[in-house]
């Protein structure tokens, strides 16, 4: 990104990288996209980097129909059998409750605090959406 000469940031969609790659991108003025893995307990990493990293670096996401969240998960299995995993734009205010719990905030900060970081990452999507106040 920096050798093409980006000039504004932007979201790092469906973030999954290192403390270093969350860091380089941060520099470069892009907020990181957290979404289903966020939610499994195993996801230690991205779990810690959720939590630590400053808050205006942190937007929502689903990525859907793709990466659901633990509660969606099912295994090759049960897929092959019919059960659906598709994620969905609905799912935003869990996974939302889970970030908040990850940062000790409530899942009503987590929304104002994440929707202002993606009208700052996304400036249009501001004015295409109806006023809070």
């Amino acid at each position: 990104l920096r050798r093409i000469g980006l000039e504004t940031g932007g979201i790092g969609h469906a973030f999954n990288g290192s403390r270093q790659q969350a860091d380089a991108f941060l520099a470069l003025g892009f907020k990181l996209g957290f979404g289903g893995t966020v939610t499994f307990d195993r996801s230690l990493q991205i779990r810690r980097l959720a939590a630590e990293l400053p808050e205006e670096a942190l937007v929502v996401e689903t990525d859907a129909p793709d990466i659901p969240p633990h509660w969606l998960y099912r295994t090759a299995e049960e897929r092959a059998a019919g059960a659906s995993s598709r994620n969905e734009p609905g799912e935003l205010p869990r996974i939302g409750a889970c970030l908040a719990g990850l940062r000790g905030w409530t899942p009503e900060q987590a929304a104002a605090i994440t929707t202002r970081n993606a009208h700052a990452a996304l400036p249009r999507l501001a004015a295409l959406l109806p006023s809070n106040g």
